[in-house]
């Protein structure tokens, strides 16, 4: 689903992703894990067509991101690090919104509505308006909202950040389920370890916008004769990533640049 050869981004001489490679297969659960800064956003960015790289091929189900970005941007959902719904708009309204803009024919569009608010638990909120809502069902709504369109994969950046582990949990549940029962490949990335090591089946570890191990996380842990992935984290890069998560604060301002806010 996911086919990347020797993909790199330069920002005035800096190189924030550096000649990676690697592919996701269909239904798969792909992990990029790494600090901030390792080159994880920048690289959804391209693969989401928000970013244009300065070399490298992809293809995103089968498609082109320079090439063909209204299939591209149909084939997938994406949840976001930031909270990106209408904080004035209803539940309701936000899937609406987002089915009218991927062009869900009406006569499905509310069928579709229902059952997602139905199965992340929210339903009977329906006509709140989003700003009464928590973190917690903001993120369960946002999952919705990226799957109405029925995409083919799931991006996910950073989606626990912020939450409470009970939340995290369940947010967990849900897109493990979606992905059993209709095979959605899922690319999440993190930079809380025991979060990759439980959910992916395969992770691959970016740090200074390289690869440096990619696997299974037991192939990993095999690799570097550790016991655990955050004992193997260290040995490969040298640090715990745990240095490098910095305030909330920080990471919300490292994303807003990510992606282009100010």
């Amino acid at each position: 689903m996911i086919e990347v050869k020797n993909l790199t981004k330069k920002f005035n001489g800096f190189t924030a992703v550096d000649s990676i490679s690697f592919s996701v297969k269909k239904g798969e659960i792909f992990a990029f894990l790494g600090p901030n800064g390792a080159g994880k956003t920048t690289t959804i960015k391209m693969l989401t067509t928000l970013l244009h790289p300065t070399s490298g091929k992809i293809t995103v189900n089968g498609f082109d991101p320079l090439t063909d970005q209204a299939k591209v941007r149909q084939s997938f959902g994406i949840v976001f690090q930031d909270p990106s719904l209408d904080d004035e708009l209803t539940a309701y309204e936000n899937m609406e919104f987002h089915g009218v803009l991927y062009k869900v024919a009406k006569s499905i569009r509310k069928e579709r509505i229902e059952e997602l608010l139905r199965y992340v638990e929210l339903w009977d909120r329906r006509n709140d308006l989003v700003k009464t809502f928590s973190g917690g069902m903001k993120r369960r709504l946002e999952i919705a909202r990226g799957l109405l369109h029925h995409p083919k994969i799931f991006f996910l950046d950073e989606p626990t950040l912020g939450l409470d582990p009970q939340t995290r949990n369940a947010m967990w549940d849900y897109i493990l389920k979606l992905n059993k029962k209709e095979q959605i490949t899922v690319f999440f990335t993190t930079h809380y370890i025991g979060e990759a090591e439980k959910m992916a089946q395969r992770v691959a570890i970016i740090d200074h916008g390289k690869i440096i191990s990619e696997g299974t996380p037991q192939d990993i842990i095999k690799q570097t004769g550790k016991n655990n992935l955050e004992d193997a984290f260290i040995s490969l890069t040298g640090k715990s990533i745990r240095h490098e998560e910095g305030t909330v604060a920080d990471r919300m301002r490292m994303h807003r640049r990510a992606w282009g806010r100010k």
